[in-house]
């Protein structure tokens, strides 16, 4: 189940999966999206730094290059608080299913990767609902500068971690930023209890995991009214977006 900071337990249940990038996390998510719709579930979607309120804030900072490492985790903060009381915590007490495309924990390693104190940043998300699971897709550094790097892309002044100091060049700023976000990761599985998942794995195997892991805990989810195009289109393995263009509106409580 998921929590309030203060231990109450709320009826819905907060899936979220983080890793460095290129781990192919947002592919499995949605994956699990489009299954968790087709098997009739109501299903909310939150990703990290998308909030309206912060977005023109932080274009500007990162447009001029005024971001500092506190200031950047400030307003990432910031964005997550929104998102938290417009959208994850109604959809969580009105007993849906949320999945978040990166939390608490991007924070906490990008970050602490740009020497922002750990302890301080831990303190700044205290107000952050504890997730029921939350999913860490570990994919060796080498892999994940393969798939990133791999087409030469312009890499961005802070997506390359330039603002850290590591290098002049972006590409192994990128690299060496990278290498130091998975240490954070892999340090914060024993103290959050991140679910490890292999992301070298195949795509379906991965997949398969996920909802092995999730099914037993799918139990009192708030469900869409049942209907008979649903059922058709769920067992020729129609999910999607696409479903709400034909299927009557799911129930809201």
């Amino acid at each position: 189940m998921a929590q309030l900071p203060d231990g109450r337990a709320l009826p819905g249940k907060l899936f979220i999966v983080e890793g460095i990038d290129g781990s192919g996390k947002s592919t499995q998510l949605d994956l699990l999206s489009k299954w968790l719709i087709g098997q009739g579930y109501c299903v909310a979607f939150s990703e990290w730094n998308s909030s309206p309120l912060v977005k023109a804030t932080t274009k500007k900072g990162k447009k001029k290059l005024m971001l500092t490492p506190t200031s950047f985790s400030l307003i990432h903060a910031a964005d997550l608080a929104d998102r938290m009381e417009r959208q994850i915590l109604p959809a969580l007490k009105a007993g849906a299913i949320v999945l978040a495309d990166r939390y608490v924990f991007t924070a906490f390693g990008r970050d602490v990767a740009r020497a922002v104190s750990p302890s301080w940043v831990r303190k700044v998300y205290g107000f952050a609902v504890a997730p029921t699971v939350s999913f860490y897709f570990r994919v060796p550094l080498e892999e994940s500068l393969k798939r990133i790097l791999g087409g030469r892309p312009q890499l961005k002044y802070y997506e390359a971690g330039m603002d850290v100091g590591l290098s002049d060049d972006p590409y192994e700023s990128f690299a060496l930023f990278q290498g130091r976000i998975l240490e954070e990761y892999d340090a914060m599985v024993d103290e959050f209890g991140l679910t490890v998942i292999d992301a070298t794995l195949p795509l379906v195997e991965q997949q398969e995991i996920v909802r092995k892991i999730i099914a037993p805990l799918l139990r009192g989810a708030l469900r869409a009214e049942p209907s008979a195009w649903r059922e058709v289109l769920a067992a020729e393995s129609v999910y999607g977006r696409y479903l709400d263009d034909v299927l009557p509106a799911r129930s809201t409580p």
